[in-house]
């Protein structure tokens, strides 16, 4: 007992005329819907020999127009009797030998519907008269969630808890769809004269159960999202990748609440219209946009400009000895102008010098002394050298004092050629340590 496939695909030719009344998707139905009953079309309404019969019912030679993107289950008693997939016509025909009670083709969900088919069957014989409904097998869109207070999550790449509101929607599709009517549509929708099952009516308990279910994933698949050491996701990025963050609230939903496996749904896509970060998390994102900014290359500018408003700013308060006082502290911390180079400050090669130019007139004077006799000691056998606390002959070899002029010179003279300073900024430090 089932269906005789007039033809496949839709309605045309001298089908066309043939099928002056027929049962089909009814007109109207919002993108959200996913379960409704089969409405007559025609002049005998598409019911055969059952002339007063209701919507939904169909007896012995009623014919049925399957479209593109929906699926028809009929039923009796809650009990499958029939399931077809793909898109025609076909006739209602209980005593035929030749008719089959599923047309599932073979696609994907044939193999998918197979199993759930034999669990969900009738198992008797089916009487003449029996229920049909239509199942959406689109994508459904516009399943719209948002949270009333944050949600929290643990995220890798912050190393650190952040929380945020967000809103948004998703898309879904029924995957199977004998399991969806069987195990999650209640049965009043799948009566005589049922209403439409809406995912979005507020109403409907089992959509409102979804949404719930979804909101209390949110924190889990945020977590999922940018904890994934194979994806390297970050919490910016979720915004633009609906795919990708979809896979991750689909996991946690399936984890939690066993959408697939045993209601026949699956989350598509996900579009998160806004996120609000609370204020902690937005003082972190700060702080890892301008480590991403100093990062690479980028460092090494934005540290020259920082040293440049330095030393922009010393000379404009303190003049020649702000300046300085700038230099000494540039070369205090080791050459931070240019820090992937080692400099020497002007100063220490100035006595460095000076300190090779005294040892080498030591030695000279040393070596002139050879040759002379030994000149008579004092009567009080005291040396001849200084005495304790004089200077002695080598001592003026030693570095020159911190605030040597020439070294300040050397010092404005590198920062002027870097650019950290204007040509005026230099005139004025060179006579300032000039004392002119």
């Amino acid at each position: 007992m089932g269906f005789i496939q007039a033809f496949k695909g839709a309605i045309g030719g001298m089908f066309a005329d043939q099928w002056k009344d027929f049962l089909t998707v009814p007109d109207g139905l919002p993108a959200t819907a996913a379960l409704f009953p089969a409405v007559p079309r025609g002049t005998n309404a598409g019911r055969g020999s059952n002339v007063r019969g209701s919507q939904s019912i169909i007896t012995n030679g009623s014919r049925i127009l399957v479209p593109e993107g929906y699926g028809l289950v009929t039923v009796l008693d809650g009990k499958a009797t029939g399931f077809i997939t793909e898109a025609g016509g076909y006739e209602f025909q209980g005593d035929a030998p030749d008719s089959k009670s599923v047309f599932a083709g073979d696609d994907v969900m044939s193999s998918t519907v197979g199993m759930s088919w034999e669990r969900f069957k009738f198992g008797g014989r089916p009487t003449s008269q029996q229920l049909a409904f239509f199942v959406n097998l689109k994508e459904i869109p516009d399943n719209r969630f948002g949270t009333q207070s944050e949600i929290y999550w643990d995220d890798a790449y912050l190393n650190a808890q952040v929380g945020a509101l967000a809103r948004g929607s998703y898309t879904m599709r029924i995957l199977d769809p004998l399991l969806f009517v069987h195990n999650y549509v209640p049965a009043s929708f799948i009566t005589e004269n049922a209403g439409v099952f809406d995912f979005s009516d507020p109403d409907n308990p089992a959509g409102n159960q979804l949404f719930r279910e979804v909101v209390s994933s949110l924190a889990a698949a945020f977590s999922r999202y940018t904890n994934d050491p194979d994806k390297g996701n970050r919490i910016t990025r979720i915004q633009s990748d609906a795919v990708g963050f979809a896979q991750s609230l689909a996991a946690v939903v399936e984890e939690d609440y066993r959408w697939s496996s045993d209601r026949g749904l699956a989350i598509v896509k996900v579009a998160i219209a806004s996120i609000e970060y609370d204020q902690n998390t937005r003082a972190l994102l700060n702080d890892v946009q301008k480590a991403d900014a100093l990062s690479g290359n980028r460092s090494q500018s934005f540290m020259n400009q920082a040293v440049a408003r330095g030393v922009q700013g010393a000379g404009e308060n303190g003049g020649g000895q702000g300046l300085a006082m700038m230099g000494m502290g540039m070369n205090a911390t080791g050459g931070i102008v240019q820090p992937s180079q080692a400099q020497t400050p002007p100063g220490l090669n100035f006595g460095n010098q000076q300190g090779q130019q005294q040892t080498q007139q030591t030695q000279q004077g040393q070596q002139g002394q050879q040759g002379q006799p030994a000149q008579a000691q004092p009567a009080d056998n005291q040396s001849a050298g200084p005495s304790d606390g004089a200077p002695a002959d080598g001592a003026s070899g030693s570095a020159p004092a911190a605030d040597d002029p020439v070294a300040k010179l050397g010092q404005y003279k590198q920062m002027l050629d870097q650019g950290l300073i204007s040509q005026e900024d230099y005139d004025a430090a060179k006579k300032k340590a000039l004392g002119l």
